[in-house]
C-alpha cells in the first residue's frame, strides 16, 4: 500500500475532504463544510456507537431545540433471535441546545436492554400536557414510550412504558407519531420487521405495519391497543403524509423484502380506517427505507425521493393515484451504499437539493483493509438543475474508511442565512455520535471538508 508525502493525497489521488470544493452558492460564493461535535463517546464518558436516529424538538419549552438520538451500540452481540440477546445494549441520548450552537447540555434518557439497539425516535406532545414526549423503537425489540416530566427534565427521571405488545415480538426499526383520526393525541405508526438480521426463511414471511393508540394515561400498557393495517416482507418504513392532499394523513409503507412501496389512504379518520393501495412503479423501485415528500415538478401532487437500487431516485406521483408512478434517477454514490438523506436548498437559488450519506462494509471497531474500490462512508450533496430533465450535480463532502450517515436534519443552526445540517454518524467507533455541519461560504475555493477531530478514520479518494 502507497501513502503520498503529501498532505490530503493518498495513493496519488487527492482525498475527497481535501479536494477543493467546486460547489457554488447563488451569490457565487464557494461552498464547504465544517464539522462540529455535539455528542460522542470520548468527551462523554458514556461509550455508546452505533449512532442511527435523529430528531428534534423543543423539549423543555425554552424556544431553542433539542436533539434526540438513538445509539444501537450493537458492535459486540448477535442479536438475530428477538428477545434472545442476553448482551443486547443501546443508548437514548438527550443533547439540550442553547443560543450557541457548538454549546450543549447532553444526558442519557435510557441505556441497556431497554434501549436494546435503539434505532429510530419520534417526538410529540402524547399525554397532552403541552410538554413534547418521546418515542422509541428498539431494534431488539419493542416501542418504548417517555413521557417528559415537565419541569427539571434534564435531572428528573422520565417515566416509560414498553408498549406490552411489541414486547419480543420482532424487530422494530422506526417509529412516527402522529394525529391519523384528528381527536387531538398522536398515534404511533411503526413497521414490524420481524427479526433484527433476517435471514431467508425472514423474508418469507410476513410481519405488521401496525397503528398504536392509547385510551386515558399513556402509562398503562393496557390502555394501548394494536390495530393491524398490512402484513409485508420485512417491513422497515410506515411514514403518516397526507399523499393525496385530502387533508387527512395517510401512510406510505416501504418493505425492503418485496423491494415496494405501499399507500394506506386514510378514508374514515375518526374509525382509522385505511384502504391499502399498490404503488406501481415504472422503473427502479424502492424499498422505501428512508423517503422524502415535496412537490418536485410543481404539479401540485406530493413525490417521492427515496433510494433505488443504491441510487437516488424521484417518484413522480400521477393523477390518479393508482395509475403508474414515474422514477427518475438523481445520482448515486457508487461504489459507496445510499443510507440517509435530507432536502432542502443548499445553495439559495430556490431549489430543493438534498444531502445524502453511506453506510461503509468494513469493521465497526477499525478501520480495517479497505481500498478505494470498497463500500466507505461518504457524505455529498446533488444540486437540483432547476430543470428536472437536467442531470443532477454530485459534490462530495467527505469520504472516510469508517462512517454510516443514517439520518440528516436541516436547520440553520448557526442563524446566518444558510442551510446547515444535524446529523448521526455510526459504524466508526470511537468516531460515532452526533454531529452538525456547517455550511461555509466563501470568495475563494476551500478544501470541501473541515474535520472536527485531530484524529479520525482517514480520509479516501474516490474510486477510479
Amino acid at each position: 500500500m502507497i501513502f503520498s508525502a503529501i498532505p490530503g493525497l493518498l495513493f496519488g489521488q487527492s482525498t475527497v475532504g481535501d479536494s477543493l470544493s467546486t460547489a457554488r452558492s447563488v451569490d457565487g460564493s464557494y461552498i464547504s463544510w465544517k464539522e462540529h461535535l455535539i455528542d460522542d463517546p470520548v468527551t462523554s464518558g458514556v461509550p455508546f456507537s452505533g449512532s442511527d436516529g435523529l430528531v428534534m424538538g423543543d423539549l423543555d419549552l425554552d424556544g431553542i431545540d433539542d436533539i434526540v438520538s438513538v445509539h444501537e451500540s450493537d458492535s459486540t452481540y448477535d442479536s438475530s433471535v428477538p428477545g434472545e440477546a442476553p448482551d443486547a445494549m443501546g443508548h437514548v441520548r438527550i443533547a439540550f441546545g442553547s443560543e450557541n450552537p457548538n454549546k450543549w447540555v447532553n444526558i442519557t434518557l435510557a441505556e441497556g436492554k431497554e434501549a436494546s439497539a435503539a434505532e429510530d425516535a419520534a417526538i410529540a406532545d402524547v399525554n397532552g400536557d403541552g410538554f413534547p414526549d418521546i418515542m422509541v423503537a428498539a431494534e431488539v425489540s419493542h416501542l418504548i414510550y417517555f413521557q417528559n416530566p415537565g419541569e427539571n427534565i434534564r435531572t428528573l427521571p422520565w417515566e416509560r412504558l414498553i408498549l406490552p405488545m411489541t414486547q419480543g415480538r420482532g424487530s422494530y426499526i422506526r417509529v412516527f407519531l402522529a394525529d391519523l383520526d384528528g381527536d387531538g393525541l398522536p398515534e404511533a405508526i411503526a413497521p414490524n420487521k420481524g427479526a433484527h438480521m433476517p435471514a431467508v426463511e425472514d423474508y418469507r414471511r410476513s410481519t405488521a405495519v401496525s397503528i398504536y393508540k392509547f385510551n386515558e394515561d399513556p402509562l398503562v400498557g393496557s390502555n394501548w391497543s394494536e390495530i393491524e393495517l398490512g402484513f409485508f416482507s420485512s417491513p422497515r418504513n410506515s411514514e403518516p403524509v397526507d399523499i393525496d392532499g385530502d387533508g387527512d394523513l395517510d401512510i406510505i409503507v416501504g418493505s425492503t423484502g418485496e423491494k415496494r412501496i405501499i399507500l394506506f389512504e386514510n378514508v374514515d379518520p375518526k374509525n382509522l380506517t385505511f384502504i391499502e393501495h399498490a404503488i406501481g412503479v415504472y422503473g427502479q423501485s424502492t424499498g422505501g427505507f428512508n423517503m422524502k415528500f415535496l412537490d418536485l415538478n410543481g404539479d401540485g401532487r406530493l413525490d417521492i425521493i427515496g433510494a433505488a437500487a443504491q441510487r437516488l431516485a424521484w417518484f413522480e406521483q400521477p393523477a390518479d393515484i393508482d395509475h403508474t408512478w414515474i422514477s427518475r434517477t438523481i445520482g448515486s454514490f457508487l461504489p459507496d451504499t445510499m443510507t440517509g438523506f435530507e432536502i432542502d436548498d443548499i445553495n439559495g437559488d430556490g431549489f430543493i437539493d438534498i444531502i445524502a450519506g453511506s453506510y461503509s462494509k468494513g469493521p465497526r471497531m477499525g478501520d480495517g483493509d479497505v481500498t478505494v474500490e470498497d463500500k466507505l462512508g461518504r457524505i455529498g450533496w446533488f444540486e437540483n438543475p432547476g430543470v428536472l430533465e437536467k442531470q443532477w450535480i454530485r459534490h462530495d463532502i467527505s469520504r472516510r474508511k469508517r462512517g454510516m450517515y443514517d439520518k440528516f436534519i436541516a436547520r440553520d443552526l448557526d442563524d446566518d442565512g444558510d442551510t446547515d445540517f444535524i446529523a448521526t454518524r455510526g459504524n466508526s467507533y470511537p468516531y460515532d455520535g452526533v454531529f452538525w455541519l456547517e455550511q461555509l461560504r466563501t470568495a475563494t475555493r476551500k478544501p470541501a471538508f473541515e474535520r472536527a477531530r485531530e484524529r479520525d478514520s482517514p480520509e479516501m479518494p474516490l474510486p477510479k
